[in-house]
């Protein structure tokens, strides 16, 4: 199978290479992969420049948005602008981050999942970070049945359902959200485990504090559905401050008439299978 990358990267000099390095151990290669330097300010674009010159399968392109790393619309704008140097000539597309270790059989593990299942419309592994004391743990903010944002692969069929990924906070929910709405499965493997080099969120603007509640206006979760998860996410951030930001950043985005990432059709399902899942943890 045929399949491309995308990899945002803004100052990434301290992981890149890694990175890299792992695509290019993959026992199957992907057919080409973009870097879209995004402002960098550092040794990432002279980084990217020395694996351009040895791999004719790697490409660059230097883009300029924001200095302020705010979750969600940086990056998807980063990666949709690199999307637009491929062509149509693929079997899944991979949304990747320039700060991980991936390994070697992870696209070929990937490559398989899609052409065996073809109901399975996003697929990928498991997040692990090193700890003090050197050892890689699992973090997984989430349901097992969701994929990291940082290493997001997606089948064709599904990434074209969808329309391509929202340039918005929350984006890497909604993608799994609407392709559910279309009737694709998530399908993730405990056994590719990817090495998460920069700890979850550690290079987020402060500002984005109330984005998460932003997020679960726009997706239409509505009131109570944003309470219960709000809780969730306090509880396993351990930060009882995280809830008010959500309700806070909720209210905001109702009383300033945020428009909404999904149609009343799609958030009708989005909040259906929200209480379904709610209920199937509770009973």
């Amino acid at each position: 199978m045929d399949y491309y990358i995308v990899i945002p990267a803004h100052n990434e000099e301290q992981y890149i290479s890694y990175t890299l390095d792992s695509i290019l151990k993959q026992s199957l290669r992907p057919k080409k992969v973009v870097l879209v330097n995004d402002n960098s300010t550092d040794k990432t674009e002279e980084i990217i420049e020395n694996y351009i010159s040895k791999h004719n399968f790697i490409t660059k392109l230097n883009t300029i948005s924001s200095k302020e790393h705010m979750p969600g619309s940086k990056v998807i704008n980063a990666f949709n602008k690199g999307l637009e140097l491929l062509d149509n000539s693929y079997d899944f597309i991979v949304k990747l981050d320039a700060d991980i270790i991936l390994p070697e059989n992870y696209f070929e593990t990937i490559a398989y999942i899609f052409k065996t299942n073809p109901k399975v419309g996003i697929a990928g592994g498991f997040a692990y970070e090193e700890t003090k004391d050197g050892k890689w743990l699992l973090n997984h903010p989430m349901n097992k049945d969701h994929v990291r944002g940082a290493f997001k692969a997606y089948s064709k069929t599904c990434f074209k359902a969808i329309n391509g990924l929202k340039n918005a906070m929350g984006w890497d929910t909604v993608d799994e959200l609407l392709a559910q709405y279309h009737g694709f499965e998530i399908y993730t493997k405990d056994q590719l485990q990817v090495k998460h080099l920069r700890p979850t969120g550690g290079a987020y603007n402060k500002k984005a504090k109330l984005l998460q509640g932003k997020a679960m206006r726009t997706l239409r979760y509505g009131f109570w559905i944003t309470i219960i998860a709000s809780l969730k996410m306090a509880l396993k951030q351990k930060k009882s401050a995280t809830f008010f930001h959500n309700l806070e950043g909720y209210r905001n985005a109702k009383k300033e008439k945020v428009p909404f990432l999904v149609s009343k059709e799609e958030g009708d399902f989005i909040r259906k299978l929200r209480w379904q899942n709610i209920k199937r943890k509770l009973f």
